[in-house]
């Protein structure tokens, strides 16, 4: 059930959507990866090194009501054509990764990882620290036993929180 008009979200008035981040990994992003119908089509496809945090809170708004997180499907885009590492860079500056990537858990085993992301205007390793803070959801690879190996899943979950204070979103 599709729940968008000319691609803008549009949902019942008091409508919330605040899925746990076991329901992200195992309903949301398997069912993105294995190409499946979801139910209640409220998460869009973004490309992430094309928008800026302040034009993602439009673009990925659920309903008329104010929100504080957004949610969104991005691909995995590489820095380099023949490397692993993931680029994050945006017109405006880019995001790094902070702190260690925690593990998800359903009531047996682990299911995925969550990467904290942090948003910096210009370029590194000079850039300025924003407010935006994004979480970067991904799959176990159950293909493989060891969490370093690569995964072949490239479509990533995202999280986009602690917006800066209003009015101040354009200024970033």
């Amino acid at each position: 059930m599709s729940i968008s008009v000319n691609g803008q979200s549009c949902v019942p008035p008091g409508f919330r959507f605040h899925p746990t981040e076991e329901e992200l990994l195992n309903y949301y992003l398997r069912k993105k990866v294995a190409s499946e119908q979801i139910d209640l089509d409220v998460i869009r496809d973004v490309d992430l090194n094309k928008l800026e945090p302040w034009d993602i809170q439009e673009r990925c708004k659920i309903g008329s009501g104010p929100q504080n997180d957004w949610y969104f499907f991005s691909h995995k885009d590489k820095k380099y054509p023949t490397g692993t590492r993931t680029n994050r860079a945006t017109a405006a500056g880019f995001w790094k990764a902070t702190g260690r990537d925690k593990a998800i858990y359903n009531a047996v085993h682990r299911i995925g990882m969550r990467k904290t992301l942090v948003f910096y205007k210009g370029r590194a390793p000079h850039g300025q620290k924003s407010d935006w803070i994004m979480h970067e959801y991904r799959l176990d690879d159950p293909a493989t036993d060891t969490a370093a190996a690569t995964p072949t899943v490239r479509t990533y979950l995202l999280r986009l929180a602690g917006r800066p204070a209003a009015g101040t979103c354009s200024d970033n």
